[in-house]
C-alpha cells in the first residue's frame, strides 16, 4: 500500500524542478489521498558545472539520485529520459515515461542568424559530444566550444563570450516558456537527437511494487515504445551521452514503428545513418539491430577510443 507522503527526488534546476513539480500534479490527477514532497539533491553535474562531462564519467545527472533511492530518502526520482545511463543497475527500474514532448534540438543565435548562414569560423558552444559532432559534419567550418550549464545560463555566456549561439533541446524551452529565444528547430536531416530526449522518467526501486502501480498512471505506452527502441540502439552502442550518437523512433502507423540513428567521429568528418522500420512490438530489437548494422559498417571503428564510452 502507497503511503500518505511521498517524497520526490530531482535536481535542482529550474528545468528539473519544473518536470518534478509537473508529474508531482499530474499524480494529483488520480492520487488525491497521497502529499508530495519535492527532494531537490545535489548531482555530480552541479558540484562541477565548469568541467567536462567526459572528465567526471557516466551518470554525471543520475548518480546521487538513484543512491538516494536505494537508502530510502526519496520514493522515486524524476528525470530527463536523455540522462539516464542506457544500462540501468537491476535495482532500479523506469516505471513511468510520461508523453513526449518535441524530441529535436534548436538553435539559439545570438543575432538571428540561422546555422547554414553563419559565417565560416563561427563560434558556437555546447556540451554535447553528439551535437558537437554532428554540427561540425553538417558545416566542418565552425568551431565548437564546451558550453555547460542550465537553460538560462547558456543563454547568458553566448552573449558573455561571444558566441554566435547555442543548441538546446525544443522540449526544455518550451516547457520553461523560452521559445521566444529559438531561431530555428533543427531537423533530424541534420542533428538526429540524444536518445530519449524530450521525454521524461519517473524511476524507482524495482522491489518497491507500490510505487510502480502508482506511477503506472503517468506511462504512455506510445512514447515508452519509441524510447524503448531509442534505448535498445544505444545500449547496443555501449554508449551514454559522451558517445556522439543518436537515435530517434516514431510511429508509421499504429502498428509500425521506423527508427533513424547516426553515429559519428568526435571530429564530425565521419557520420554514419541509417533506419529500420518493424512491428513496434518488437521495438528494443529493432533499436540493436540498426545499431549493429551502423557498428558493421564502420561504426565499432568510428567508436573505437572514446573515453567513458560505456
Amino acid at each position: 500500500m502507497v503511503t500518505s507522503r511521498l517524497k520526490i527526488g530531482t535536481r535542482g534546476s529550474p528545468l528539473a524542478l519544473w518536470q518534478a513539480r509537473w508529474v508531482e500534479e499530474a499524480l494529483r490527477q488520480t492520487s488525491s489521498q497521497v502529499d508530495f514532497e519535492l527532494v531537490p539533491i545535489r548531482t555530480l553535474s552541479e558540484k562541477f558545472p565548469e568541467r567536462p562531462a567526459a572528465e567526471i564519467g557516466t551518470g554525471i545527472f543520475t548518480r546521487e539520485l538513484d543512491d538516494a533511492l536505494r537508502r530510502g530518502e526519496v520514493d522515486f526520482a524524476v528525470h530527463s529520459l536523455k540522462d539516464i545511463p542506457s544500462q540501468l543497475e537491476s535495482d532500479l527500474v523506469i516505471a513511468a515515461v510520461p508523453r513526449r514532448e518535441s524530441p529535436l534540438d534548436t538553435f539559439l543565435s545570438r543575432d538571428g542568424t540561422p546555422l547554414e548562414k553563419l559565417p565560416a569560423g563561427a563560434k558556437i558552444g555546447t556540451g554535447s559530444p553528439r551535437r558537437k559532432a554532428q554540427l561540425l559534419h553538417y558545416r566542418h567550418d565552425l568551431e565548437i566550444l564546451p558550453l555547460r550549464g542550465n537553460v538560462a545560463t547558456r543563454i547568458r555566456k553566448v552573449r558573455e563570450r561571444g558566441l554566435a549561439g547555442t543548441v538546446l533541446a525544443h522540449a526544455g524551452l518550451k516547457r520553461l516558456g523560452k521559445e521566444t529565444h529559438i531561431t530555428q528547430v533543427i531537423g533530424p536531416e541534420i542533428l538526429v537527437p540524444a536518445v530519449g530526449q524530450g521525454a521524461l522518467a519517473v524511476t524507482t526501486c524495482t522491489e518497491r511494487d507500490d510505487i510502480r502501480a502508482l506511477l503506472t498512471t503517468l506511462d504512455d505506452p506510445t512514447s515508452h515504445t519509441r524510447i524503448t527502441a531509442e534505448r535498445g540502439f544505444l545500449r547496443t552502442l555501449r554508449g551514454g551521452c559522451q558517445v556522439p550518437a543518436g537515435a530517434l523512433a516514431s510511429y508509421e502507423d499504429e502498428e509500425t514503428l521506423r527508427i533513424l540513428g547516426a553515429i559519428a567521429s568526435v571530429d564530425g568528418s565521419e557520420c554514419l545513418r541509417g533506419e529500420l522500420t518493424g512491428p513496434a512490438g518488437e521495438a528494443e530489437a529493432l533499436g540493436v539491430r540498426l545499431a549493429e548494422q551502423l557498428l558493421a559498417q564502420g561504426g565499432d571503428r568510428v567508436l573505437a577510443g572514446i573515453v567513458n564510452r560505456e
